[in-house]
């Protein structure tokens, strides 16, 4: 089922979760592991992250030193596929542009239409690891709205290949990322926003949030969107802040603001579990204040934090 449709057909807010493909060389169960906690809550849908290759300096056997690309966390559209049919609940792809060639993406999208996956999460994706700035990959869409056109346009029956005539249509929903602290890029909130209704104008069905851990700024955010035009649901992403490293990790990554309450909170703590102590209670309260205002999903970014999160939902739902 697609997401647009498990948001048509509910009638209060829904739960879903959001995972990262195992690090190469483990097995589909550290996945299994990761959701099993997770699934009493029944999930509409699945997140699966996927993650561009890693340009690193190897010596081979020869003494030389030469560039090797590795992708650490592969398997994003194999997860997707053992995740519904292990569980029987929809997954949704990541798809990005950085890393991959229009002819792979439109292949990877063939393989998730074989699959009966209908749903994906378009994204630019970030920069390579050591590059200061996105560099598109040679032949590859530049940024989320071109890749978002290659996926209408395949939804359209389009292939790369213009001698395939009347080809088979596709049917994914689309998703796109929406930032209410504005995209750490966009020169302002404003630009961010135009581009946000750019991508709802050229097809993306609703909108993921970036973490945030001040429901003001998604309600603004939200409010700021419906003021652009831009209609479509606006889904919350939230994630835990488990430990004081993160204060400043987050931040810096993310480009998010703490708020200076649960920052003290944290600082206060003086072990381990009482500072993840301090962050579930917080993304409880987040929980509950955007439940009571009728937010379509509460998607949660779990992020190796299965238990934490298994805490905030049963306190929520």
């Amino acid at each position: 089922m697609q997401v647009i449709e498990h948001l048509a057909k509910a009638k209060d807010t829904l739960v879903s979760f959001e995972v990262l493909p195992p690090l190469k060389g483990r097995t589909i169960a550290y996945i299994y592991e990761h959701l099993d906690p997770l699934m009493e809550f029944k999930p509409s849908w699945i997140n699966v992250t996927y993650h561009r290759s890693e340009t690193i300096i190897r010596t081979n056997a020869a003494g030389v030193e030469e560039k090797v690309d590795v992708r650490k966390r592969p398997g994003t559209v194999g997860i997707c596929a053992a995740i519904m049919n292990h569980y029987n609940v929809d997954a949704v792809p990541h798809i990005i542009c950085g890393g991959f060639s229009k002819r792979e993406t439109e292949d990877a999208l063939i393989d998730l239409q074989f699959l009966g996956i209908d749903n994906v999460l378009v994204l630019r994706g970030d920069a390579e690891k050591g590059q200061k700035t996105f560099v598109p990959t040679p032949n590859g869409n530049h940024q989320a709205i071109d890749l978002l056109k290659q996926v209408v346009g395949l939804n359209n029956g389009e292939y790369l290949d213009k001698e395939i005539l009347n080809g088979s249509k596709t049917n994914f929903c689309m998703g796109v990322a929406g930032y209410p602290e504005k995209h750490f890029e966009a020169p302002s909130m404003e630009f961010d926003l135009q581009r946000a209704k750019e991508k709802v104008d050229a097809g993306a069905q609703y909108i993921m949030t970036q973490m945030f851990f001040d429901n003001k700024k998604y309600f603004e955010y939200v409010d700021a969107c419906r003021s652009m035009g831009i209609n479509v649901p606006i889904i919350p992403g939230l994630k835990p802040i488990t430990n004081k490293k993160q204060l400043t990790i987050l931040p810096n990554i993310f480009f998010v603001d703490i708020p200076s309450d649960l920052r003290n909170a944290m600082q206060a703590a003086t072990t381990d579990e009482a500072c993840e102590q301090v962050g579930t209670e917080w993304l409880i309260g987040q929980s509950k204040e955007l439940k009571a205002a009728g937010v379509p999903v509460l998607h949660y970014y779990t992020l190796g934090k299965p238990q934490v999160i298994k805490n905030v939902v049963a306190a929520v739902f």
